[in-house]
């Protein structure tokens, strides 16, 4: 194991030959042309300007200034670390903040100087140094003020910069119990039509409608635009709002919300039938007996591969599709948690992907498969629909993908 590792420093000459900085100025005395320009100063090789800045400028009871700016976080693009400089009297220490900041904040950049900072310590000592959490927990509250006062101040904005910093804010609630607090104000939960809310907004919006028989509310979700639209749209049918959560940290996001609002629950609107998600006091009539339900299991089961799908008969409308995936929540949020780093069950990234083939007992075609002793014709019909069921959950690929196309084009050349 050895000694534990100090904490990396490095003295170079001054890297900012301006002898009189943005940080060292009082903020009354500069403008956004001035923020700009320093942001071009650090950065020469920046195209992408800052969403904002925010002035560090504390003398007691510690001596901090600074200047830090929120980057554009860039969809699909790995956030770049150690862009925040320390200075201490401007001469230039490090870019290596891990501990000095807390962890999301280190997705910042700009510049932070103070003679309070001890170095050339190990990182546990410099983490357990009072002036060091002070000034930790001032950055913290200052970026959480500047983001709740631009909220409040011009929210229209405030809403078109929130994809860009989104992945910052959902980190820094996730890691950081005090920003957690304050970001419920300002922390923004897009819907399908593309209306954004805050959370406490959004359940107030939804209780009525989606409050399930068990007083619960549940907050339907999609991970992405496309990918399970028509199972959003039998949810939008029932009157019901749809989030958009697209987020890496989706997952690892829900779950400490459905902790801090415990009468709350989240459902991906492909995780089951909607009507099993948000269930209500009614009771759905079947058009099959028990014994019929019993022997189309059967008939199904040897034609549905069981190492991939689990069978669940439910009477639904007979307007509904025939057969749909779904994929069962708990499973794969806890695949998604691992997967993203953390937390999950030990070995459920190694998991195969298991789903619920959901029959609905009440269309045309579960009465067909019953009706029919013509097994190569019932094998047709069940394949047919389990692909069109494979479609909508875009699991078709490849050779199935190809045998579907082949008998789609031969069941059209039988009529």
């Amino acid at each position: 194991e050895g000694e534990e590792a100090k904490w990396e420093t490095k003295k170079v000459p001054n890297i900012i030959n301006n002898p009189n900085p943005a940080w060292v100025r009082k903020p009354a005395d500069l403008t956004e042309e001035d923020y700009s320009a320093f942001y071009r100063e650090l950065y020469p090789s920046s195209f992408d300007e800052p969403l904002f800045s925010i002035h560090l400028n504390v003398d007691f009871p510690f001596n901090l200034t600074g200047v830090l700016y929120f980057p554009k976080i860039k969809p699909n693009v790995e956030p770049q670390r150690n862009k925040i400089q320390l200075f201490q009297k401007q001469v230039f220490v490090t870019d290596s903040v891990e501990g000095i900041v807390p962890d999301f904040l280190t997705l910042l950049h700009g510049v932070i100087d103070s003679p309070d900072i001890p170095l050339n310590v190990s990182r546990s000592y410099l983490q357990a140094d009072g002036n060091v959490k002070k000034i930790s927990s001032h950055i913290t509250k200052k970026v959480a003020d500047k983001l709740e006062e631009m909220f409040r101040n011009d929210r229209e904005d405030f809403e078109r910069k929130w994809n860009d910093m989104k992945i910052i804010i959902e980190y820094g609630m996730l890691t950081e119990d005090k920003f957690f607090d304050k970001g419920k104000k300002f922390a923004l939960y897009e819907t399908m039509d593309g209306k954004l809310h805050t959370f406490e907004a959004f359940l107030e919006s939804i209780k009525e409608k989606q409050t399930d028989k068990d007083n619960k509310t549940v907050v339907l979700y999609a991970s992405h635009k496309n990918a399970q639209h028509s199972y959003v749209q039998q949810a939008k049918a029932k009157g019901y709002d749809v989030l958009l959560l697209d987020s890496p940290l989706t997952s690892h996001l829900i779950q400490k919300l459905e902790q801090e609002f415990s009468d709350t629950t989240f459902a991906r609107v492909d995780s089951d039938l909607i009507d099993n998600l948000i269930k209500k006091e009614e009771t759905r009539v079947s058009k099959l007996s028990e014994k019929q339900k019993e022997e189309l299991k059967t008939r199904l089961e040897s034609i549905v591969p069981k190492e991939k799908f689990t069978l669940k008969l439910e009477d639904m409308e007979s307007t509904d599709a025939p057969l749909m995936i779904t994929v069962p929540e708990f499973m794969r949020r806890m695949k998604e948690m691992q997967m993203s780093g953390g937390g999950g069950m030990m070995g459920m990234g190694d998991f195969p992907d298991m789903y619920d083939l959901v029959v609905n007992a009440n269309h045309s075609l579960a009465s067909k498969i019953l009706d029919t002793d013509d097994e190569a014709l019932r094998s047709t019909a069940v394949n047919q629909a389990l692909d069109l069921a494979k479609l909508q959950q875009n699991l078709l690929h490849g050779e199935e993908l190809t045998a579907f196309i082949t008998r789609s084009y031969e069941m059209l050349g039988e009529e």
